[in-house]
């Protein structure tokens, strides 16, 4: 047996197999693009290292596409076997339970597995940053406050993985509306830790949610060491900083990102797809034309939109559905999203019931442009939105369409509540949205009581 980096046990002998283990613990950390090859690396000099069979499946789940599914289970074979021809330690076991909880449709489950390796070993960075994934995919920004700040203290000066904590914690901080702390963590992450791309785009996450645009692109312009060397989580900085453009009234640049940046490779990846749905819906709100871009879009999202793994996914499919005019593919998939929110038998399923078929209901119609219809859906799915993962970011474009669909619905009190109540959880700051759509309500009020009473 050997320790890793973080003084986390695993089943390796071989020293090499042990020193990539470390580089692949330290680019996933950093969201490194290197990270599958030192994960490949490890299994080919150890073949019976149970973690790396284990964390390998992990890794396939997050991924959140059908076919990896069955990929994950044939690890998680692997590893069992592995575990009975030559043992493995507890923490291994912890992470096959993990693996094999998830397979079984509980995420939430295997998120509680990778925490009792913490209660062993809080100072294991890799399960800290495992768990924040898992729970960023739940939507469970309480939890991540938690569990990161339960293990802070096994992180202090010296640790080799406190720069990697503190990026976390930042995450989770800004998730759970305290901005300054956030901010501050983040910043010190960085100095500790100048690759960590999770700890910088936290700090965007504040710009964006406190209305400090200039701020938000100096200090993505300022750090590209952080995320140049990304996986494809370099598309999803690329596009903080389109949003950040985007407040500033900027549409040429942010058109410039998404097809230079952001959809630079064409790929059918839910987290890249999501990207740019969301952006060009954005850009649509506020009345620019996009082109014919959604077009590739809605191929790629017809394709992938009987996966059935993640609502969140599901429903950036729809924005490209219904950008993409793919009316027989719409109804498909809130059909499909129907059927498991009817069968209860999962994590996802239970999502899917609410809000997945409310708001696939709700996209729909705006759509269709049924706006009273898309506004009685949508704000009826709102509360439990965080339910299917993601940012506050990143599902703020869903609360966008809500309140637009209940302006151009005439609903004017409801949909100012929505945005008085989006405004409060951004600590009072004011982007250029809400500015438009108060100035909007404003002014339509005016009108109306102009009109002579009959």
């Amino acid at each position: 047996m050997a320790q890793d980096i973080f003084g986390g046990e695993l089943s390796l002998q071989d020293s090499d197999a042990l020193d990539r283990w470390n580089q692949m613990v330290l680019a996933f950390l950093a969201h490194g693009a290197s990270t599958p090859d030192h994960l490949m690396k490890v299994i080919e000099l150890e073949p019976g290292c149970v973690m790396a069979h284990a964390t390998k499946g992990l890794m396939f789940l997050l991924l959140g596409r059908r076919e990896l599914v069955a990929v994950a289970r044939e690890t998680a074979d692997t590893a069992e076997t592995a575990l009975r021809e030559g043992g493995g330690t507890a923490r291994e076991r912890s992470f096959l339970a993990a693996l094999r909880a998830w397979l079984a449709g509980r995420p939430s489950a295997a998120v509680m597995e990778i925490e009792t390796v913490l209660l062993a070993n809080p100072g294991d960075t890799l399960s800290m940053k495992l768990s924040q994934a898992i729970r960023f995919v739940l939507g469970d920004g309480n939890g991540m406050l938690h569990s990161v700040q339960r293990v802070a203290s096994a992180h202090g000066p010296g640790h080799p993985g406190r720069g990697y904590l503190l990026g976390c914690q930042a995450f989770a901080l800004e998730e759970t509306g305290q901005y300054d702390k956030a901010e501050a963590a983040g910043r010190a992450g960085l100095e500790l830790a100048a690759d960590d791309a999770w700890g910088l785009h936290a700090v965007a996450h504040v710009m964006d949610m406190t209305a400090r645009a200039r701020d938000g692109i100096a200090l993505l312009e300022a750090n590209t060491a952080a995320w140049s060397h990304c996986n494809n989580f370099r598309y999803h900085v690329w596009w903080h900083k389109a949003l950040l453009h985007l407040d500033q009234g900027e549409t040429d640049t942010v058109l410039a990102l998404y097809d230079q940046k952001i959809r630079a490779d064409r790929t059918d990846d839910y987290r890249d797809i999501s990207n740019a749905t969301s952006l060009l819906m954005r850009l649509e709100l506020e009345g620019h034309d996009v082109g014919p871009r959604w077009e590739e879009l809605a191929e790629l999202s017809e394709a992938r939109a009987g996966d059935g793994c993640l609502v969140f996914a599901d429903l950036h499919y729809m924005l490209a559905l219904i950008g993409g005019d793919r009316a027989a593919a719409t109804a498909k998939l809130i059909g499909r999203l129907q059927g498991e929110a009817d069968r209860r038998a999962s994590d996802h399923d239970s999502v899917a019931a609410h809000p997945g078929v409310a708001a696939a209901e709700g996209l729909a119609a705006f759509g269709e442009g049924r706006y009273d219809a898309a506004f009685g859906y949508l704000s009826g799915a709102r509360a439990a939105m965080p339910r299917m993962g993601g940012s506050h970011a990143q599902r703020d474009v869903f609360e966008r369409i809500t309140i637009d669909a209940g302006l151009r619905a005439g609903r004017l009190d409801a949909a100012q509540a929505i945005l008085a109540d989006r405004t409060a959880r951004r600590n009072g700051a004011e982007d250029q949205f809400a500015a438009t759509r108060f100035d909007l309500i404003s002014r339509t009020r005016r009108a109306l009581s102009d009109i002579p009473a009959q």
